[in-house]
């Protein structure tokens, strides 16, 4: 009977989250202006109320942050957190599996949560992240992950938030690139680039003939797991995100999406060209890559990534960022910071992380603004949380209070004292 209360505690559900009142500083919802000298309360893990005249309940813990800054948490929208650690190491690597259509893999149960990377990346304010598989060319299911959880079930959001797709490209080899531009190699890649769009084309007709045989419910009817995790894209309720990065992909990409009547996000894009109306006029997502990387061409402008984001907003896309790597997903507000230094405006830029990435990925009434209702994923910083100067000061992920160490600071804290 001794150990009576102890099992009768883990049988019980899960108590409520606790009460906080951040008090006293700047509120920036995001979806409405900022608010001075305001208070935010945190009631069972959400927002309960926002404003200058908000009273702490009796069991609340109050946290003074006059002078700070608080902001909702930032969504990275493309990731390999918790799928990859240390990439020299097989057997931490899980991004991807043999075949070229894996539909039905999900990235969600593949997470591990005790992964370094993930703190690291969390306390520089992102609180979640979609997490992408690879390889072949149908790669699996995108989740979207809350970085906080002991379980891949806790840290969940979207289990299936999309079915990623690495469209074909013509690819040369180094080789056959290096002997010029010579007509039997472009030839023989664009042959490859052909046969793999066939076999996308007859994949997809393969799941659509499944999704009749299911539906005439035959006698003879068996299930097939790879073809079943392709309905929910056939009946329009999964969208499909598309790695597509020059302009005919981009091209090819949008062809194959209308001919399919699939829902589509652009992923990757860094040369979108002559397709920016047809992308604005079918009202298409795009998840940008690094910010702050090199040109694609030699004779590219250089700042032609720094650009594309202030490009995309004066056409009228909506967009948002996604660091597509694991180690430097940290870096994640900075690639915003580049795109604001070259012309996108500023709360743009803060959209792009927070507001329009919750909305792309279907859960602006969850997360993604500081609003009555929505779960409180807060970060509560000393600055603007797109200056690399900026330091977070606290860290809430669904309304728990989360350490603002990783490995990086406690590396820093070591050295420091180092006699």
């Amino acid at each position: 009977m001794r150990y009576l209360p102890l099992l009768l505690c883990l049988a019980a559900p899960l108590a409520a989250a606790d009460s906080y009142l951040l008090r006293g500083g700047t509120v920036h919802p995001v979806s409405s202006p900022p608010l001075e000298n305001a208070s935010v309360l945190i009631q069972d893990g959400k927002i309960a109320e926002i404003g200058q005249r908000v009273s702490a309940p009796r069991n609340a813990r109050v946290i003074d942050v006059r002078g700070l800054h608080v902001y909702p948490g930032m969504i990275d929208s493309a990731s390999q957190l918790g799928l990859l650690e240390i990439s020299s190491v097989r057997e931490t690597v899980d991004v991807s599996e043999i075949g070229d259509f894996n539909p039905q893999l999900r990235a969600a149960i593949a997470v591990n949560p005790a992964s370094e990377h993930i703190p690291v990346t969390r306390v520089n304010g992102i609180t979640s992240a979609i997490v992408l598989p690879a390889g072949g060319i149908i790669s699996g299911q995108a989740a979207l992950m809350r970085l906080d959880g002991w379980t891949w079930e806790e840290m969940e959001l979207r289990r299936s938030a999309a079915l990623h797709l690495r469209f074909p490209v013509i690819q040369m080899a180094s080789s056959e690139a290096g002997r010029g531009s010579g007509r039997a190699s472009f030839a023989e890649a664009k042959k490859r680039h052909d046969a793999e769009l066939l076999k996308l084309a007859d994949f997809f007709e393969q799941a659509r003939r499944y999704q009749r045989a299911k539906a005439a419910a035959t006698p003879d009817f068996k299930t097939n797991l790879t073809l079943e995790a392709m309905l929910p894209v056939l009946d329009g309720k999964l969208p499909v995100l598309i790695t597509a990065v020059r302009e005919r992909a981009v091209r090819e990409a949008l062809l194959f999406a209308g001919k399919q009547k699939i829902r589509i996000i652009l992923a990757q894009v860094r040369e979108p060209g002559k397709q920016l109306e047809e992308i604005k006029a079918r009202n298409i997502p795009v998840i940008l890559g690094p910010t702050l990387a090199l040109p694609l061409e030699e004779d590219d402008p250089y700042d032609s990534a720094f650009t594309l984001p202030a490009e995309l907003h004066r056409a009228g896309i909506r967009f948002a960022f996604g660091s597509f790597s694991t180690s430097f997903a940290r870096n994640l507000p900075y690639q915003a910071a580049a795109a604001v230094a070259y012309g996108l405006p500023h709360e743009e830029g803060l959209k792009a992380l927070t507001l329009n990435a919750a909305s792309i990925w279907g859960v602006e009434k969850e997360v993604g603004s500081i609003e009555k209702g929505k779960w409180a994923d807060l970060v509560v910083t000393d600055g603007d949380p797109l200056e690399i100067r900026t330091n977070v000061k606290h860290l809430f992920i669904r309304g728990k209070s989360v350490g603002v160490e990783s490995r990086h600071t406690k590396l820093y804290e070591k050295y420091l004292s180092r006699p």
